[in-house]
């Protein structure tokens, strides 16, 4: 760690931040867990998928057997 960091953490032991503010990340910590858990447990549909596409351009080592 850096003693950028040493400094935040002595300024927000400090000053802590506001409810609100405590209120919001914890509400986006919960959101993106929640996104985590749909996506790891239900799935993602179909057309969020992207298919594999291969570079024309550059051979695999099948089209050289061919």
């Amino acid at each position: 760690m850096n003693y950028r960091m040493f400094l935040r953490m002595a300024k927000w032991a400090h000053t802590p931040p506001g409810t609100k503010r405590v209120v919001l990340v914890l509400s986006i910590v919960a959101a993106c867990l929640v996104l985590f858990a749909v996506e790891r447990f239900i799935g993602l549909p179909e057309w969020t998928q992207m298919e594999p596409t291969r570079d024309k351009r550059f051979p695999t080592h099948q089209d050289l057997q061919e």
